[in-house]
């Protein structure tokens, strides 16, 4: 499709101009009316980190925070995400690791990988809301992610130990703004 970035937010050729803050850079792109969060980010972010497992939000794998609360990104459209303040996987990182990711790979809280963007963010949300959550909470809150390899006892110790170094509300999402586009 022909693309026209002299029109802001019109349709131009069937797609409307998307613009949102992503990890705290405000950030621009074309979305047919249709086309899903998660595909905007992958497709014309080039954000990658954001995974699509069942496309029926049921998995977790795309889970993304849309103004501070998780969203399955591929039940929502882009063009709902007009406005919004969006945060990946990429915007744990702040130049280091996020202490639940840190926390992640020492406790081996993964495999394969697959779900691992949508547990951490889902995770820095608990975290964010309880600094010190007992297992049971951990696993209450993470039990909308579906993990195949791990058996969870890995996911629920990182996020224990994420807890206990402080990656609650003191170790928050970076909102360094990335390169925009």
């Amino acid at each position: 499709m022909k693309r026209d970035d002299n029109h802001d937010g019109a349709i131009v050729d069937g797609e409307i101009e998307v613009r949102l803050q992503v990890n705290g850079a405000s950030r621009r792109g074309r979305a047919e009316p249709r086309m899903l969060l998660a595909d905007f980010l992958r497709q014309e972010l080039v954000l990658t980190g954001t995974h699509l497992g069942c496309e029926h939000g049921v998995c977790g794998a795309c889970t993304v925070l849309v103004d501070g609360a998780p969203v399955r990104s591929c039940l929502m459209l882009a063009v709902q995400a007009q406005g919004a303040d969006v945060t990946t996987v990429e915007g744990l990182a702040n130049g280091e690791l996020h202490p639940l990711q840190q926390a992640f790979n020492e406790k081996h809280g993964l495999q394969c990988g697959f779900c691992t963007p949508g547990m951490l963010l889902s995770a820095a949300v608990l975290l964010e809301e309880n600094p010190a959550p007992s297992s049971e909470e951990i696993r209450e809150h993470l039990s909308g992610n579906i993990c195949r390899c791990t058996g969870y006892v890995g996911i629920v110790e990182a996020v224990q130990a994420a807890a206990q170094a402080g990656g609650g509300a003191e170790a928050s999402v970076a909102t360094t703004p990335a390169a925009a586009s």
